[in-house]
């Protein structure tokens, strides 16, 4: 087959080390914006970005020769790189990730949960949501 196609979306989650609350609305641009320069120097599909002071959320759609694995760990690693020297803006992740395959009919829904994380966490932990994440992807039988 001379041409390949991907329609594999994924939702990513993962957090600060030790779930600090470093990313602060000014350096959370910053590293939202790191992070696209990453992921458009990598060919990495990225359609949002979100999160808050201890977590990040991503969606992205994987191309036929990439992995959910060496996305996050392109991603997590050059922007650690990018920010180590700078104790002022240090930003360092935890190790591993959540992924959590996404349905095309579903990637409004997962965009707009993407979108309204300040929202969801006004009463909610991270380790609150990744349940209720892992629990609403459960297939039922």
């Amino acid at each position: 087959m001379p041409h390949s196609y991907s329609a594999l979306w994924v939702h990513l989650v993962w957090s600060t080390k030790n779930r600090e609350h470093i990313l602060t609305p000014l350096l959370k641009h910053e590293v939202y914006a790191v992070i696209n320069n990453i992921v458009n120097d990598h060919e990495i599909y990225l359609d949002c970005i979100n999160g808050v002071e201890d977590h990040v959320h991503l969606l992205v759609r994987l191309r036929t020769d990439q992995s959910v694995a060496d996305i996050v760990k392109t991603i997590k690693g050059n922007s650690w790189d990018y920010f180590k020297d700078d104790p002022e803006k240090y930003v360092s992740w935890q190790d591993g990730f959540a992924a959590f395959s996404v349905s095309p009919s579903h990637l409004k829904r997962v965009r707009s949960y993407i979108y309204n994380q300040e929202k969801h966490h006004r009463d909610k932990s991270f380790g609150d949501e990744l349940k209720e994440i892992k629990q609403s992807t459960k297939l039922h039988g």
